[in-house]
Parts: structure tokens; sequence; C-alpha cells
């Protein structure tokens, strides 16, 4: 999509600090970081939010969430201790960016309930 600004991170069209990237994924850290690492786990075909995955979507689906967040995660040093992920859906689950992503947070004491 032509003005989402994940679909122009991914095109590299705007900069950022990528901590992951393959053919089908990018993962940058986020400008307002909630925890000492915070970065976004976004797929590079514009997907609007975990609701629009469709059945042809598995394979990135799975690709996120079984190789990607898990390597960032072992990278970074969050394994051990333990880390956040986080997809928020829709207007009242807070999703503000309509492209599909994922927030790995860690580094810190995460609190329950979180928002």
């Amino acid at each position: 999509m032509a003005d989402c600004i994940f679909c122009k991170i991914a095109q590299k069209e705007i900069p950022s600090t990528l901590v992951y990237e393959d053919e089908l994924v990018a993962a940058f850290k986020d400008l307002e970081p909630q925890a000492p690492f915070h970065a976004l786990v976004i797929p590079k075909k514009h997907v609007e939010s975990i609701a629009a995955l469709k059945a042809e979507d598995k394979e990135l689906a799975a690709h996120i969430l079984c190789d990607v967040i898990p390597q960032i995660a072992e990278e970074q040093g969050l394994t051990e201790k333990g880390f956040r992920v986080v997809a928020n859906t829709g207007e009242e689950g807070g999703q503000t960016v309509k492209h599909l992503h994922f927030h790995i947070l860690g580094g810190r004491s995460m609190q329950w309930p979180p928002g």
C-alpha cells in the first residue's frame, strides 16, 4: 500500500534500525521503545492485522513466530529471563498502524495486565 509507513520501511523508502531482515520479513527498533529492547517484526507483504491473515499466509505467520522472533530474542539475550510478544489488532486492541506487526519487548520485568 502506497501510504503505509511499514510498507515504506520494508521497501527502505524510510530509514530504520534493522535488527533482522530476510526476503519475507523485516524487524527494526521501535522509535518509542517501551522496554530496554523493543523491536517490531513486520511482513514485507502488506497484511493489515492478525484478523486479516488468510490460509495462504500460514507459512509467513509460522516463519515470523517460529523462526524470526525466537532468533531475535536469542540474539538479544532475552530468552533466558523472558520477553513479551504483542500484536495489537484493531482500534480497541490498540493497533495504530494498519500493517501486521509484532512487538518484541524485553530487558525488564513485564507486568500484568499490560494495559
